[in-house]
């Protein structure tokens, strides 16, 4: 998630105004990548309860968001999703336990990230003004 932090010049200043920047992401088996869009996505179907309505509402494909999901749960040796089948109303996806808890611990985790990566960023760079 960037962050907002930006130092300005001073008007008529010639000197370009620098902004914090921050990518955070965990890695399984040297390739699966975990971070803030696979974390939105982990959220948005927990909330909608489908796989099919959160990659809709991400605007990514249904094929891209299964594949996705299919590989970073054989590489974290758990599952992450609980598909219930079912007729009109009765299907659907959750988080199960285990991939609840990982989605808190990571948002924790880039929460305590963000926090020490903003003080750092003002110390070096805004504290000079």
């Amino acid at each position: 998630m960037p962050h907002d932090s930006t130092a300005h010049a001073e008007p008529g200043d010639p000197a370009p105004k620098f902004e914090l920047k921050l990518k955070v992401w965990i890695v399984f088996g040297d390739r699966v990548k975990f971070g803030h869009g696979r974390a939105q996505l982990l959220q948005t179907i927990d909330e909608l309860g489908s796989l099919r309505k959160a990659a809709a509402q991400l605007g990514m494909s249904y094929r891209s968001v299964w594949g996705y999901l299919r590989a970073l749960e054989t590489a974290a040796g758990f599952p992450f999703l609980e598909r219930r089948v079912g007729g009109k109303g009765r299907g659907g996806t959750t988080l199960t336990p285990e991939g609840r808890a990982f989605l808190a611990r990571y948002l924790a985790f880039r929460q305590q990230v963000d926090a020490l990566a903003e003080q750092q960023f003002v110390r070096s760079f805004l504290l000079l003004e």
